[in-house]
């Protein structure tokens, strides 16, 4: 389970996907495939969670890893490798961007 507080030691990783109302479902469940199938055995997974807006637009994806090697290894794989090229075809764009938590509240 996902832990927010500065005094975890971990690497949060935030990523945003932009997509239409259409595809929105299917991205959805290509990330849910992802994270079911693979992402989560991957060693230095800690937890993740996925949020959609209201419009269908938009997906945030919250992951905290041991360590942002691990991160930045599991992306590396083939596996990932190939279910990025699909998750890409589904939306206008993603971004990973790896975070500190400073403070919680």
């Amino acid at each position: 389970m996902t832990k927010i507080s500065k005094q975890t030691q971990c690497q949060t990783v935030i990523t945003t996907f932009e997509m239409t109302p259409g595809t929105c479902q299917d991205l959805l469940d290509e990330l849910t495939s992802a994270y079911a199938e693979f992402i989560s055995s991957q060693p230095g997974f800690i937890s993740a969670a996925l949020h959609v807006n209201d419009a269908q637009t938009r997906i945030a994806n919250y992951s905290q890893w041991k360590r942002r090697e691990d991160f930045q290894a599991m992306l590396r794989t083939d596996e990932m490798r190939k279910r990025n090229r699909v998750i890409s075809g589904l939306c206008k764009s993603f971004e990973p961007v790896m975070y500190d938590v400073v403070e919680g509240f």
